[in-house]
């Protein structure tokens, strides 16, 4: 699913440190289960995910987006030993498959499900608790996403957003009916000009806004 040439794409994978069985199993049942296994975020994408985490050592991780639980596991990598992470998703069809392998992973201890609207359980959350959150949900409430975040985030910490490309659609004249490219472009225009962070957009995949708050 990125924007990248193939060839690029397979000599990026194959310099880049393979995910481990439990990953590789879940990876190869989310294509076999579900119908929209490009959702996942693979493995190219999971270990990025993971050194960013192992990077920053995170005390709490926000996830909003689960999917089947993928880069939820690669996130945990970095976790410091009594850390903690919460994954929010609103969908409930898939809870079987992201249980199955939580509950194989070392981390099963340190992962919390929410299941319900994002927002609405951000609320309930503490502002400046988290070290690290990863934003990769429906892309109508990025913007929202980010703003609650941002409350959420302590300083020096990390947003990642997923998606930010949106498979190139962003580069060119938007239609007026292609309402997820309009606002992931708006994201991007606003996290640039936000004084209360610094930015860098990463093609990887299909794009990951890196984003400190100051």
């Amino acid at each position: 699913m990125g924007i990248l040439p193939e060839q690029l794409e397979k000599y990026l994978t194959t310099h880049t440190t393979e995910a481990d069985e439990l990953l590789s199993n879940l990876e190869r049942e989310t294509f076999q289960k579900t119908t929209q296994p490009q959702m996942l975020s693979g493995g190219y994408q999971g270990r990025f995910l993971s050194l960013i985490s192992k990077m920053i050592q995170p005390q709490k991780i926000l996830e909003i987006g689960m999917f089947t639980g993928y880069s939820a596991l690669c996130l945990a990598e970095g976790l410091q030993e009594d850390g903690k992470l919460l994954t929010i998703d609103r969908n409930e069809e898939l809870l079987y498959l992201v249980k199955k392998y939580f509950e194989q992973s070392k981390y099963k201890n340190q992962i919390e499900i929410k299941i319900g609207d994002a927002l609405e359980v951000m609320e309930t959350v503490e502002p400046g608790s988290f070290d690290l959150i990863f934003i990769d949900a429906d892309k109508q409430n990025y913007i929202n996403y980010y703003q609650k975040s941002l409350e959420l985030l302590r300083p020096g910490g990390v947003i990642l957003a997923d998606n930010v490309l949106w498979y190139g659609k962003v580069l060119g004249e938007i239609s007026p009916d292609d309402k997820s490219s309009f606002i992931l472009k708006a994201f991007s225009e606003q996290v640039k000009s936000d004084n209360r962070v610094e930015v860098i957009v990463l093609p990887i995949r299909d794009g990951i806004s890196l984003i400190r708050k100051k």
